[in-house]
């Protein structure tokens, strides 16, 4: 399949500000305990350096759903995209509540299993290999219905122990549903949402086929248009995200609130902001200089292989910081959801050294994902196009 290097560009800005926020997670000082968003406690950088990592899952569904347009495109076989798209969801479904989750916990019992982005793209791929008979229009539009809309579910009026209820909250909210012997299925990624986002993907990918003078153009109007329509509908605050905003203490917290927006499930508001700066990202991304593009394009070729792997390094650099603190292993939580920290003892490092973590974890995976994306170039086992 023929790439497309602004495709392998944007994502790899993605995945390296993906690794920031893994960083975060399982070592600041606070992760634990204070939320980024808590206007009580939070401080500008924390919550912008939580802020900037909304870009990633969305533009990486997103790109998710583009890609298998052009799987469909360059081999022109609905019933051969069909199959391969549905091999590839259940791989990542099974990626997720293995490998992903192992990494996300190092719990050998499997406590929480977490439905995730992995996850959730892996249920969109099966879903869109059921769709291909429908054209790019009605798959966008399909999606684009989704995404302004899915946020008016709440206010569907079933019963609490509705059985409807009880089967739609997880496809469209975050859920936890217990299991059994203190384990727990928990969403957190609902599927529907992010369907949304890779169907409208998908449609855009026929702008990638235009020339790269008219692609930038398109590029430029709809993200500035996504922005112009966020900004409209955040500044009205009726509808679009279940967080409105508010006046807060002064100018900066007062932004931080009308940028603070929800995730999870991606609203309507976070999808123009994140999917409108990506547009923008993919118009200029062409004219950063060749040398930048080659080291981003690096972590762009080969995201569920770099996903993988520096989920794995960051943990195991969290349990040496650990150690390092004086902590014994028989103190380490695994199946409590604190990524081997110990309860209620304060761990873990200050926001300053979680960058430094951050910038040495992406360095160090340069020269693995460089390797692998040859790998996959000069080689054709037939698992290579699944990871």
């Amino acid at each position: 399949m023929k790439r497309i290097h602004s495709i392998d560009i944007v994502r790899g800005i993605v995945m390296i500000i993906m690794a920031l926020d893994h960083v975060r997670d399982l070592m600041h000082i606070d992760s634990i305990t204070q939320s980024p968003t808590d206007f009580t406690t939070t401080t500008p950088i924390l919550f912008f350096t939580r802020w900037i990592t909304h870009l990633c899952a969305p533009i990486f569904v997103f790109l998710a759903g583009t890609s298998a347009y052009m799987s469909l495109k360059n081999n022109n076989n609905i019933s051969h995209t069909r199959r391969n798209l549905f091999r590839r969801g259940l791989v990542l479904l099974l990626l997720e509540f293995t490998i992903v989750n192992f990494a996300i916990f190092f719990d050998v019992g499997f406590h929480t299993l977490l439905f995730e982005v992995i996850a959730s793209t892996g249920f969109g791929f099966i879903i869109l290999s059921l769709l291909l008979k429908l054209s790019s229009k009605q798959l966008g539009i399909t999606g684009l219905l989704i995404i302004f809309l899915h946020n008016l579910t709440p206010l569907i009026p079933f019963g609490e122990t509705s059985i409807l209820k009880v089967i739609l909250t997880p496809l469209f909210s975050p859920a936890a549903i217990p299991l059994f012997a203190g384990k727990a299925f928990v969403v957190g990624y609902p599927p529907i949402p992010w369907l949304g986002i890779m169907l409208v993907g998908f449609a855009c990918g026929s702008y990638f086929e235009k020339s790269k003078e008219k692609t930038e153009k398109i590029f430029l109007k709809i993200g500035l248009g996504a922005l112009a329509l966020f900004t409209v509908m955040r500044f009205i605050n009726i509808y679009g995200d279940g967080l409105p905003w508010t006046s807060q203490r002064d100018t900066v917290f007062t932004f931080m609130s009308f940028m603070n927006i929800s995730k999870y499930p991606p609203s309507l508001v976070f999808c123009l902001v994140t999917l409108g700066i990506m547009f923008l990202l993919l118009a200029f991304s062409e004219r950063l200089s060749d040398k930048f593009k080659n080291i981003l394009s690096v972590y762009g070729k080969v995201p569920l292989f770099y996903f993988i792997i520096h989920f794995y390094l960051i943990h195991l650099i969290t349990l040496l910081v650990l150690s390092l603190q004086v902590f014994h292993f028989s103190q380490f939580e695994f199946a409590s959801g604190t990524f081997g920290r110990p309860k209620g003892i304060e761990s873990g490092l200050p926001l300053w050294a979680v960058y430094i973590i951050w910038l040495a974890v992406v360095t160090v995976l340069y020269k693995p994902c460089q390797w692998y994306g040859q790998y996959k170039e000069t080689h054709k086992n037939w698992w290579l196009k699944y990871i």
